[in-house]
């Protein structure tokens, strides 16, 4: 120990003995002695001391993590600002105590970051790659994320296949980030490989994108790769990336995106330089397209593709003419790349038309459009009627697929080829179309058609065939579940077309047979019943016309049985039947008829019974339409009646129609009549009825929303009144404008309105500001006037007369009694 000690002092100073005394007096074993004596170095001593004191407490303690952390930490810190290439050998040394260190403490992470960064500042590419794997062998798998965090970096700082080699390898453990390996191989130009991660990425069910990309755009990334470095990829059997098959299978997998991929497709075989390999693509995508929007991604970039081919074969040819240089071979492929392309642009509207069909070959549209862009082309026409006939299901169809099956007879006959029309009209008939309708339509058709080659009796032929029914038919022409051909006897379109054509070419016996059958079969309209009564009113069967009328007033109830009742009742009293005749009709008219149908009919009956049967009779009927019509036409009816019965009877026989319609008629109508019936007594010269008529009309007017009312109240007051009966007119007024201030009804409607005016003044406030003062003054004056009446003379001369002065008043005693000023203060 004496020994030991002296050889210690002789290194080191005086003022370190008792750091010194206490390492020797712990032993080997305690860390606490060296940590004091190497902070008192780190405080006050130089970087060789510091190295001594460290170098020695690391080898007496080889084990301890704390120690080694420190000395290595201060040896890198020493030749962290050196060059690593001129100081090779001090880096070397710093490296040879990492490997030291590693010895005992290979399980510490930190000691291997701290050396595997130390390593990256050397130019030692394959030792340091070669320390990263001794790391990942040492350190377990739950560290290795601490080493990779490094090794990434590293590797691709190192780049070429030793950053692809080493990305494989954590690629094993972390797939999650096969898009950053990604960015690496196309940076570095490793295309293939950057194909095949995709591929890996793709087809990995569980692989989520850090970025969030959806598997669509990753798809699309690929693609885009393949088609922009497509010389750099490797393709073949066997070996490389089946670029073709990858496109073809996401044009299978992703159905909206077709149209992109078909020319990613064809774009790939162009940067390929195999034009006429990118040209088939291109064809087989026009053609197999269903949607107009993928078919004009897939044609825009065919024709930018010949439009960029012709180009470029021009411009050789400008450069050509310009040296006086023949390439007949090049003259030639130009003219043949020109005449295709002119070929493309003149099958477009044909490519289209494909891809709608394509899209629903049911759309008989289509297969019309297909047929006119065709033009003359007779055999082409043909062929395309024949394929749509054939592709078209007759349920499904979307449009009016019989006009295709016409338009196809059409054809033939605008040819003079009657025969062929006729066989194909004779199958349309036979077609099961989607309604009767669309049937009836065809045999019309076909009887047109013969029409127009004035084939007339065939015609009647046709439509009696196609309008063959049984005796009595059961069939409901609404019963879907029957087809088209089991309903058409009950088609009203066939049978109307079958009766016009029949009453323009044959007898009218002929004609009463086919209105007879309609008749039968209980298909008849009003407008079959008008047209055969008109028929046979023609040509003079006019109780036959009756009977038709009849018989459709059994078919049909109201509203239709009104307008059918208004033409016989019109035509019957034309014909001047006999009137008891007519009587029953229009009693059978207006037994059972709707209030809002009856006034027409009664003032048709009263009309009739004016001129041809007694007066008495035509008011006795005008009296039950004021009870039989609608409440609307109610007040018109009063009138019209008061109006016949003065006319017939003398002002005086309206009397009671004017009571019976006052109690019958609304409070708003009643008033109206009212002021009729005071004005009539009036002119008969019966004031105190026409006054007793006025007190019973102001229970209906309030006299702030009927000012009229009063006012003639007053004018009659102030011409036949005197200043009893005028007082007594303020008193009922002021009686019933106290009524309706108490109404719920009207004090809700008026609230409404104040708060809809004051509204409105608030919004116009500015610009009536100047007129508050003149409506102040005017309301004022309404006052006044409605407290004294201006100008007042009474019809009667009194002791008091009209010429009573204010002053001359005494002031009443009773204060419920009424003051009326006479006179006007100015």
């Amino acid at each position: 120990m004496a020994v030991a000690l002296t050889s210690v002092w002789n290194v080191k100073s005086d003022e370190d003995a008792i750091y010194e005394q206490d390492i020797l007096r712990d032993g080997s074993g305690s860390i606490k002695p060296w940590l004091s004596y190497i902070d008192l170095k780190l405080q006050h001593g130089n970087s060789h001391e510091q190295a001594f004191v460290l170098e020695r407490a690391c080898s007496q303690l080889p084990r301890s993590y704390k120690l080694w952390k420190m000395y290595l930490d201060l040896r890198a810190k020493h030749v962290a600002k050196l060059n690593p290439a001129i100081y090779c050998k001090e880096y070397s040394k710093v490296n040879s105590l990492f490997e030291r260190a590693l010895i005992l403490l290979n399980k510490m992470p930190r000691i291997w970051e701290m050396y595997l960064s130390f390593l990256q500042q050397q130019p030692l590419v394959t030792h340091t790659r070669r320390t990263f794997d001794r790391a990942l062998r040492a350190l377990p798998l739950t560290q290795h994320n601490r080493i990779w965090a490094l090794y990434r970096p590293f590797a691709n700082a190192a780049s070429g296949d030793t950053a692809i080699k080493i990305w494989r390898r954590y690629m094993q453990v972390h797939p999650e980030d096969a898009e950053d390996f990604v960015e690496l191989l196309i940076e570095m130009g490793r295309y293939t490989e950057a194909v095949e991660q995709y591929m890996g990425i793709l087809n990995n069910p569980r692989f989520r994108s850090k970025e969030g990309k959806s598997h669509f755009q990753l798809w699309s990334e690929m693609v885009e790769l393949l088609v922009t470095h497509a010389p750099n990829i490797e393709t073949g059997d066997g070996v490389g990336v089946d670029v073709e098959r990858i496109i073809r299978s996401g044009i299978e997998r992703f159905a909206d995106q077709r149209g992109v991929l078909w020319a990613e497709l064809g774009t790939y075989w162009l940067t390929k330089r195999k034009p006429e390999k990118a040209r088939d693509i291109f064809e087989e995508g026009i053609t197999t397209v269903a949607t107009v929007r993928d078919f004009t991604i897939i044609f825009d970039t065919y024709v930018e593709s010949e439009e960029y081919s012709i180009g470029n074969l021009m411009d050789a040819a400008a450069a050509r003419s310009g040296k006086d240089v023949l390439d007949e071979d090049a003259d030639f492929d130009l003219d043949i790349r020109m005449m295709r392309f002119e070929q493309l642009m003149d099958r477009r509207p044909f490519l289209v038309n494909d891809v709608l069909l394509r899209q629903n070959p049911n759309n008989v549209t289509e297969w019309e459009k297909r047929v006119s862009l065709w033009g003359d082309n007779m055999r082409e026409v043909v062929q395309t009627y024949t394929d749509a006939i054939a592709a078209i299901q007759p349920k499904k169809a979307i449009g009016k697929f019989h006009e295709l099956w016409a338009n196809y007879a059409k054809f033939y006959e605008k040819g003079g080829d009657m025969r062929n029309a006729r066989i194909i009209m004779e199958k349309a008939v036979r077609v099961p179309f989607k309604s009767v309708a669309e049937l009836a339509e065809m045999w019309c058709e076909w009887a047109e058609m013969e029409l127009r080659n004035e084939n007339f009796d065939k015609a009647v032929e046709i439509m009696a065939k196609a309008t063959q029914a049984p005796k009595r038919s059961t069939v409901d022409y609404f019963d879907d579940t029957l087809n088209p051909q089991q309903r058409l006897h009950k088609s009203w379109k066939l049978w109307s077309f079958y009766v016009d054509l029949v009453e323009s070419v044959s007898t009218l016996e002929e004609t009463k047979k086919v209105y007879e059958r309609i008749f039968e079969l209980r298909i008849a309209t009003p407008q079959t019943v008008v047209n055969y009564a008109n028929l046979l009113e023609e040509n003079n069967y006019f109780e036959e016309s009756f009977k038709v009328f009849e018989r459709g007033l059994d078919l049909f109830n109201y509203p239709v049985a009104f307008e059918l009742w208004n033409l016989y009742l019109t035509k019957a009293v034309d014909r001047k039947i006999g009137i008891e005749r007519l009587r029953d009709l229009f009693e059978q008219a207006v037994e059972g008829c709707p209030p809002k149908f009856a006034k027409v009919l009664y003032l048709m009956y009263g009309n009739l019974e004016e001129e041809r049967g007694l007066a008495r009779h035509a008011m006795r009927i005008y009296e039950r339409a004021t009870r039989a019509v609608s409440d609307e036409d109610r007040f018109e009816m009063f009138n019209f009646y008061i109006t016949k019965s003065a006319s017939n009877f003398g002002l005086t026989s309206t009397r009671p129609i004017y009571e019976r319609a006052i109690a019958a008629l609304p409070d708003n109508e009643a008033k109206d009549m009212c002021l009729k019936f005071a004005e009539m007594e009036r002119r008969l010269g019966e004031i105190d009825r026409a006054r007793a008529i006025y007190g019973h009309a102001s229970q209906f007017c309030d006299p702030r929303t009927s000012p009229g009312f009063w006012s003639k109240w007053e004018s009659f007051e102030v011409q036949h009144g005197n200043e009893d009966t005028f007082k007594e007119m303020l008193r009922i007024k002021r009686s019933v404008q106290a009524q309706y201030n108490t109404d719920v009804h009207f004090i809700a409607s008026q609230a409404i309105a104040r708060s809809q005016q004051q509204l409105s003044e608030s919004r116009n406030g500015d610009s009536r500001e100047g007129e508050g003062d003149e409506r102040a003054d005017a309301m004022a004056a309404l006052e006044r006037q409605a407290r004294a009446p201006q100008g007042f003379v009474p019809a009667s001369t009194g002791p008091e007369g009209g010429n009573t002065s204010r002053e001359d008043k005494a002031i009443p005693t009773n204060p419920d009694a009424i003051d009326v000023d006479m006179m006007d203060d100015d």
